[in-house]
């Protein structure tokens, strides 16, 4: 008995034994899998990488002139409205090379690169805004379009896209054989230029505000794609620079570090604002549309606040109770993202009331909505009514022109004197027709014969020519 208990046990940590080993292996092969697919520090040429960054620093000569064009061509297209322009603009504008030589300077603690990456980044930055300026002070269209304004302020969205941008230049960069395809993508999806052309924008036409947001969005795109390059560099271990002077390069190294820091922990502050406020308006616009319902009444305008952490809500219709606020206070209260927001409730007794306590630009929003809608239904009424004038003028034989008209007919038929028309109101007493009648003299030197013949083919002609079924012709001689 004894010795099949021990048996048991045998077989039972062999077979655990088993399945250890296995689970091991197939961690293995795993590991291994992962590692033929993501691993780049094999295929990654450092000196050549660290080279061509540096030659793209540069900014004089073609690269100026090319920058030039490719702002004024993208301003364009913000003037405009047109993407295709901006995104056309953005492929031919040699702006990556000063953001990406500052990230890989940091990186391998090169102080001459980092100087000459600043140095031409601000030439950059200069030349770029003061051509946008010059283009929109001469342009006749002043007006803000999407486009402008799409560029005014930095969100979460923006941030995201220069991180993950940023990630894919510098990898396709340190490729052996650059991969051209990347670098035009991340040139068009973290959009560096249509900033500096708002910037330029808000210069010239005294918008402070948007000049501003838009430097905001281009410091924000430039920053991150500039981490992006430090982070894959440190990564990939890119040799550091050596100095002669142990104690230069020790002190160029703090210098380095230190600016890594000073760049990095405000934009990680940022980002982490930019992520909390798109969470709370998301949340909020979620809580509006699942909660704030009430039998009766309708949401006319609704805003959310996160400086503020108001949200406010516009109500017409049924007056909603106290303690129904109450219950949506605290729902709102059980969301993560809005615990410390304050719902703000604005309606009236009536209708009256609540419109009279709107603001103003919404009261104008909904009577613009409304002269809109009228328009519509008028020109929609305007243009029915004239096909139906058109088909009843074609009825009545008014869409021709009688003197043309008469001037065929003395053509065709030599033997017609006199030719007269009018439209002629007949009834059975059921009905009542309006017929085009024509009145025709003819020669009397016609004998009866010849002017049958004639009055036959100039009523044949008459109906094919005026497509009129209903008409009739008094002959006279």
């Amino acid at each position: 008995m004894a010795n099949t208990e021990n048996k048991e046990k045998v077989t039972k940590a062999s077979g655990g034994e088993n399945l250890r080993e296995d689970a091991k292996e197939i961690h293995a092969k795993a590991r291994s899998f992962l590692s033929r697919l993501l691993d780049i520090r094999e295929d990654t040429d450092r000196e050549s990488t660290v080279e061509a960054v540096q030659r793209d620093i540069s900014f004089k000569g073609h690269n100026a002139w090319i920058l030039i064009f490719s702002i004024f061509v993208a301003s364009i297209g913000l003037n405009v409205s047109s993407t295709a322009v901006v995104i056309g603009a953005m492929l031919i504008s040699p702006l990556m090379g000063p953001i990406v030589g500052v990230g890989m300077s940091v990186a391998i603690n090169d102080v001459d690169t980092l100087k000459r990456s600043f140095v031409n980044l601000g030439i950059m930055v200069g030349l770029s805004v003061l051509t946008a300026s010059v283009y929109f002070l001469i342009s006749p269209v002043k007006e803000e379009t999407p486009e402008l304004v799409a560029r005014t302020y930095p969100t979460i969205l923006d941030v995201l896209v220069a991180i993950f941008g940023g990630l894919a230049l510098i990898v396709a960069k340190t490729k052996k054989g650059t991969i051209a395809s990347v670098i035009l993508g991340v040139a068009i999806a973290t959009a560096l230029m249509p900033p500096l052309c708002t910037v330029g924008y808000g210069l010239a036409n005294a918008k402070w505000h948007y000049a501003l947001g838009a430097l905001y969005l281009f410091s924000i795109n430039a920053v991150f794609i500039a981490l992006s390059t430090f982070v894959v560099a440190k990564l990939l271990g890119f040799p550091l620079v050596r100095y002669a002077n142990s104690k230069r390069r020790r002190r160029t190294a703090q210098i380095a570090s230190t600016i890594a820091v000073i760049v990095m922990i405000p934009s990680v502050i940022l980002f982490v604002n930019l992520l909390r406020k798109q969470v709370f308006e998301s949340k909020a616009r979620e809580f509006l549309s699942e909660t704030v319902r009430f039998t009766g009444t309708e949401a006319l305008k609704s805003t959310s606040s996160f400086k503020d952490k108001t949200i406010d809500v516009y109500l017409i219709g049924n007056r909603v109770p106290y303690g129904t606020i109450e219950t949506w206070q605290e729902r709102m209260g059980e969301i993560e993202a809005l615990k410390e927001a304050k719902l703000i409730v604005h309606q009236g007794a009536d209708q009256t009331q609540d419109i009279d306590r709107l603001s103003t630009q919404l009261r104008s929003g909904i009577l613009e909505d409304l002269y809109v809608k009228n328009q519509e239904a008028l020109e929609d009424k305007d243009k029915r009514i004239e096909l139906l004038e058109s088909e009843l003028s074609k009825y009545r034989g008014d869409a021709f022109s009688f003197s043309d008209l008469s001037k065929e007919a003395k053509i065709n038929y030599e033997n017609i004197e006199q030719m007269g028309y009018s439209n002629l109101i007949s009834t059975n007493f059921d009905r009542q027709d309006t017929i085009p009648t024509f009145t025709v003299t003819w020669n009397s030197s016609l004998n009866n014969s010849q002017l049958k013949t004639e009055q036959e083919k100039f009523e044949k002609w008459m109906k094919v020519r005026l497509n009129l079924d209903t008409l009739a012709i008094k002959n006279v001689r």
